[in-house]
């Protein structure tokens, strides 16, 4: 069954993620990630997503955590795709709910409220690099390589996915997006 909201016995909040969240970040990440792949994939993911919040500019990345009872459920981060010619765009990565909350709803909830957070700040496209049976349920499509060109090479295509957030379709073609120091490593592509 899809819900579009987490559990109603969660009293899920909002929560920009800050750099003093840090180590939670940290360990939210590394848990899930341990779990479902491998302690390696763990701390890659883990570093990436405390790099993210701690050494990227603010204008250049976002972060929210769903929270119940002041304890992470999960979080998710947004952060800047540069171009030759102006084009607002950001790539979703990484997003994790912990385990005990996954299929209730929490992942599509804070991937919604980020996508609403980002039209808010007027980003006119979102793209993600992910399982494209879970992203379709919250808007992303399938995105060709020629229309936004990943930074590095993609190790699987068809997980490269994008959302347009003003509700026109992407037609100009790009070229090669470059992303934020945190991310700019062939390890995560």
């Amino acid at each position: 069954m899809r819900r579009s909201q987490p559990d109603k016995s969660l009293q899920t909040m909002w929560r920009p993620l800050e750099p003093r969240h840090s180590s939670e970040i940290a360990a939210l990440f590394y848990s899930v990630f341990s779990e479902s792949a491998d302690e390696d994939e763990g701390i890659l993911v883990s570093r990436l997503a405390t790099d993210l919040v701690i050494c990227t500019g603010s204008n250049d990345v976002y972060g929210f955590a769903a929270v119940d009872e002041n304890q992470m459920l999960g979080a998710i981060l947004f952060s800047r795709l540069s171009f030759d010619e102006p084009f607002n765009a950001f790539i979703l990565s990484p997003v994790a709910v912990r385990s005990a909350n996954q299929r209730s709803g929490v992942g599509q909830a804070l991937i919604t409220h980020g996508l609403r957070e980002m039209t808010s700040q007027g980003v006119s496209y979102v793209v993600t690099y992910g399982d494209p049976s879970f992203y379709s349920k919250v808007g992303f499509h399938p995105l060709s390589t020629e229309v936004i060109q990943p930074p590095y090479k993609l190790s699987q295509p068809e997980g490269w996915l994008g959302q347009s957030l003003g509700g026109g379709p992407l037609e100009v073609k790009y070229g090669r997006a470059s992303c934020v120091t945190a991310l700019d490593d062939p390890a995560y592509w």
